[in-house]
């Protein structure tokens, strides 16, 4: 067993991932549905500690490390990777489940690495994974959108690498655990982390790029980037007081991104950003209660999110639209997505015997407990936002607003299966959290479902509801542009590259003019000397030649005897 564990398991994701295309029909399903299961085995055979070496470059590299948190997000990954492969079997597309394994497989590598020098390595290999299952979308739109997602985390893998480097430096340790913000190298790597889990100003890549993906394809991109950042996060600033204010800003910059939207897989892109907002505060607010509830809402949110976007991508998968405006009575063809993703909108709403109830509020319990009332209080408005954007106003204008006249067919058997398989865990985490209470980083003696906590977060949601259905005429949406972050550096870029080209067709101008004038002179100097006129073309008398010759033999016996 030792050597099994010796492994990263999500190498073998990773190696079915490169497989995949070889394969076909059931063997192909087969391996889709097996790995994921064998690869979870794999993690949960890993002891704690450090069980694999390697020394590269005078450096120590633990490419294998059991720890109790990065065990249970692992554990999500595999989950998601199967929930994911089976929802994909329904389209069929080889290559992006290929791409898809290699950037799961490398989410979970990053889990179990006890260095930082892995930890870069899985990450690096998790942006061009990623980058893959966008550019699978297959659209215009997806591959520009691709191209500007691998652009950013090109950018945060750099800034990541260099901060790693200035630490590896400073200290001349390569190991991955908890870091304070005392050093520029450390400020880097809190950015390159940041970057990952969509904290603004460079979050727009997010909402820019996952909705472009194919309907199977942004399942998968919802669970492992921002989530991984969160693992790491974890590990690395657990009660870094900064992350309260990233997180809380995060938190309402995707609500009010989210209410504004009329595509419905960008309401929902821009829901996780607001999600990992929450997770973020929770890991700056430090304390067991406050971690146990950012790494439990991580491991729902993968959940409850890949729920809502499986409903979104079957009405997509059926339909072949995206807009609010062009949607709407759906349940009527289409009730068993529409009730399954109703599941995933309770969820996400923390309403009570759902799963996001049992891990929002730890955190919410956290502010409470170390006497931070505002963030309390921004946190519970926020939930009632999130309500909402998510809880209501998603299901509502997908399938009951006013008929929109579509009469698709329900999903597709497979997606039905697999929205069903995540619809169960939410509600089966929801009313029995004690199993995911376990495989949290620290002993859990919490108790979620107290009088104080649901009459609490039932007048929230209840109180939202009347808001949201008071304010419907206001909320519908019209095909309108909402400018994120993004429209400053894309247009600064824009400027840049134009300045840039145009400068660049001036010197290439200017170095052409240069390079054919001095062709000129050099073809007039030979001209000068070897045309008609020229000195070598005259016609010389036999004396003169002579003479020469007797001077250059004179001039070699001279310098032969000397």
């Amino acid at each position: 067993m030792a050597d099994i564990t010796a492994i990263p398991p999500g190498l073998l994701l990773v190696a079915a991932g490169l497989l995949l295309p070889l394969l076909r029909g059931r063997l192909q399903d087969a391996l889709v549905l097996l790995v994921p299961a064998v690869t979870l085995w794999l993690v949960w055979q890993v002891p704690d500690g450090v069980v694999s070496t390697v020394t590269l470059f005078g450096h120590t590299l633990e490419p294998v490390e059991g720890t109790r948190l990065g065990r249970l997000f692992a554990t999500v990954f595999c989950i998601m990777t199967f929930g994911g492969g089976l929802y994909a079997l329904a389209i069929k597309q080889p290559l992006e489940l290929a791409a898809a394994f290699v950037y799961s497989g490398s989410a979970v590598g990053v889990t179990l690495a006890g260095d930082l020098v892995t930890l870069l390595v899985f990450w690096e290999v998790m942006a061009v994974g990623s980058t893959l299952v966008v550019w699978c979308g297959g659209s215009d739109k997806a591959k520009a959108a691709g191209l500007r997602y691998l652009a950013i985390h090109l950018l945060g893998g750099v800034v990541l690498m260099a901060g790693i480097a200035g630490e590896v430096q400073a200290t001349g340790s390569v190991e991955l655990g908890p870091l304070t913000l005392d050093s520029p190298a450390r400020w880097l790597i809190l950015a390159g982390f940041l970057l990952n889990a969509g904290a603004p100003p460079l979050s727009a890549w997010l909402p820019d790029a996952y909705p472009e993906a194919s309907p199977s394809g942004m399942v998968f991109l919802s669970a492992f980037t921002t989530k991984t950042a969160v693992y790491a996060l974890l590990v690395t600033f657990a009660g870094a007081e900064l992350l309260v204010w990233v997180g809380l800003y995060m938190v309402f910059y995707g609500i009010v991104y989210a209410i504004l939207e009329n595509d419905m897989r960008r309401i929902l892109a821009y829901s996780i950003v607001n999600q990992v907002g929450f997770m973020v505060t929770g890991i700056g607010l430090g304390g067991a209660l406050a971690l146990n509830g950012a790494a439990s809402h991580a491991f729902v949110h993968i959940l409850y999110k890949a729920l809502l976007l499986m409903s979104a991508g079957a009405v997509l998968h059926a339909t072949g639209k995206r807009k609010c405006t062009d949607l709407g009575g759906l349940f009527r063809t289409m009730p068993i997505t529409a009730t399954l993703g109703i599941v995933g909108a309770l969820s996400i709403s923390a309403f009570p015997l759902t799963s996001g109830f049992v891990s929002k509020s730890m955190i919410s319990g956290a502010a409470t407990g170390g006497h931070l009332m505002y963030v309390w209080l921004l946190l519970a408005a926020a939930s009632a936002g999130v309500f909402l954007h998510a809880g209501i106003k998603f299901p509502w204008f997908v399938f009951f607003q006013k008929d929109s006249g579509l009469r698709p067919k329900e999903a597709p058997l497979l997606m039905r299966l697999a929205m069903t398989f995540f619809a169960v865990l939410c509600i089966g985490i929801g009313v029995w959290p004690q199993p995911l209470y376990a495989m949290l980083p620290f002993p859990v003696d919490y108790v979620p479902y107290t009088a104080d906590h649901v009459v609490t977060q039932l007048q929230l949601l209840l109180f939202s509801g009347l808001a949201f259905f008071a304010m419907l005429p206001a909320l519908r949406r019209t095909l309108k542009i909402t400018l994120d972050w993004d429209f400053f550096y894309r247009r600064f870029a824009s400027a840049i590259a134009g300045e840039f080209t145009t400068e660049s067709l001036r010197a290439a101008a200017r170095a052409e003019r240069m390079a054919e004038l001095r062709a000129q002179r050099f073809v007039a100097g030979l001209y000068r000397h070897h045309g008609p006129e020229g000195i070598l073309a005259r016609s010389w008398p036999t004396g003169s030649m002579v003479l020469w010759v007797a001077v250059l033999l004179a001039a070699y016996l001279v310098l032969f005897y000397l």
